[in-house]
């Protein structure tokens, strides 16, 4: 199996709800499950983005949003072996529970510094044992249990899931996978990768799917039904783009809302993956016989690719919108692909991509990330649409580069170091309102 193809399926996890309460969740149900007695107190320490990014955001399977009461579902009721999936099966009775310590004031979230690296530090105190656990650079990442002073192992989940495109070989130096290939050897993989190789991106397509049927069936999700009349009332119609606002937005918008379906995410985000993988899909129904279902995987790998290449440079969690930009772009790249598009004309569309969305802020995950998504997949469409005919921004303008991967390592240096301030700002507002 190619490296790439490795690290794509590597990449690949089921998440339900957006990423960061289940994290919460499952940080403070690992905790919850090497002790005994009653509950007296929760505290989650956690990094900037971590914080920002659950602040509002709906919880699966509850009417509750944000920090507190994930922190709080985790204690009374998520199941630390179902890793980003712990809140699947959250009973009323569990909310209500929730709700009482949140109520009581026995759970206490902070942020206890500004950074883009995943940290989160979950304490769970009974009347017998205080536990910590402690995850670091991703979601699931267990690299520490203490229990009463004393290290002791896990016996939980403990995934192993790297920052995307970070894996190394041994006696290699430091720089993450992803960087070590240019685009145009990423245009070669996409373009020769054997279908049976990534043959597992199908389950992307099914799984958000069914995510958007979650949508269009609820009553919450205000902005899907929108999108499903203006596709003339239809998920796949003549539309092109119209039809990859519904696919995409509209699952999406089920994330953010909490609706109880996975979404199958990419660099550790529902909406990264949703947004990397739904307009392609779109293209591919709508111009079926055109397109081939081994091409849209290709194009799929491709888009995953990107975006992790950018995402390297950015960080997993930052002050920048990463589902619009990253994700955005990568998918830019993936349509450009479906379409015919050559090596300049993608490097057009990255620089079209950059020019126009790489200011996007990230306020957390909440329902505004579909208004996002909105943005993304029309900028997408228009990138590639001008760059099909050879119309793009010059690389001497703005924060383009010289080459492809210079253009993408600025779009990611602004989020990190560049947008340190502005997540500090962001959360600030956020704690006030």
């Amino acid at each position: 199996m190619d490296r790439l193809t490795e690290l794509i399926k590597k990449d690949m996890k089921p998440a339900l709800g957006v990423t960061e309460p289940g994290a919460i969740a499952f940080a403070v149900a690992a905790a919850k499950e090497h002790t005994q007695g009653e509950i007296l107190k929760v505290k989650v320490s956690l990094n900037s983005g971590m914080y920002k990014n659950a602040f509002t955001c709906g919880i699966p399977n509850s009417g509750y949003f944000g920090n507190l009461y994930a922190a709080a579902l985790g204690a009374v009721a998520a199941k630390a072996g179902l890793g980003l999936e712990s809140l699947a099966h959250i009973t009323e009775e569990d909310n209500r529970k929730a709700a009482a310590m949140v109520d009581a004031g026995r759970v206490e979230v902070v942020m206890d510094h500004v950074g883009s690296r995943i940290s989160i530090d979950a304490e769970v105190v009974t009347e017998r044992d205080s536990v910590t656990v402690r995850i670091r650079d991703s979601h699931t990442g267990i690299v520490g249990i203490e229990k009463n002073g004393e290290a002791v192992s896990s016996g939980v989940f403990t995934g192993t899931e790297e920052a995307a495109g970070t894996a190394k070989t041994a006696g290699e130096d430091d720089v993450p996978l992803i960087h070590r290939y240019t685009v145009r050897e990423l245009l070669e993989y996409a373009a020769r990768v054997p279908e049976k190789e990534i043959s597992f991106i199908r389950e992307a397509f099914s799984m958000n799917m069914e995510l958007l049927e979650e949508g269009i069936h609820s009553e919450r999700a205000v902005i899907t039904r929108q999108l499903l009349r203006e596709n003339n009332n239809q998920i796949i119609s003549a539309d092109a783009l119209r039809t990859a606002q519904l696919l995409c937005n509209g699952a999406i918008e089920a994330r953010v809302l909490g609706l109880n379906r996975p979404a199958m995410s990419i660099t550790g985000s529902g909406a990264h993956g949703i947004i990397a993988t739904m307009p392609l899909f779109a293209w591919f129904q709508v111009h079926y016989g055109e397109v081939g279902d081994v091409k849209l995987l290709r194009a799929t790998a491709l888009s995953y690719l990107i975006t992790m290449y950018i995402k390297e440079y950015s960080g997993k969690l930052s002050a920048f919108c990463g589902c619009g930009i990253a994700a955005g772009c990568g998918m830019a790249c993936g349509l450009a692909f479906l379409r015919g598009a050559d090596e300049p004309q993608v490097g057009l569309v990255i620089r079209n991509m950059a020019s126009g969305l790489t200011g996007m802020i990230c306020d957390g995950g909440n329902h505004g990330c579909t208004m996002k998504g909105i943005v993304a997949v029309d900028a997408a469409f228009r990138a590639v649409e001008l760059a099909m005919e050879g119309v793009g921004i010059g690389e001497i303008h703005g924060i383009n580069g010289r080459t492809p991967e210079d253009t993408m390592r600025h779009m990611g240096l602004i989020a990190s170091p560049g947008m340190v301030r502005t997540e500090e700002t962001i959360v600030n507002i956020m704690e006030q309102k």
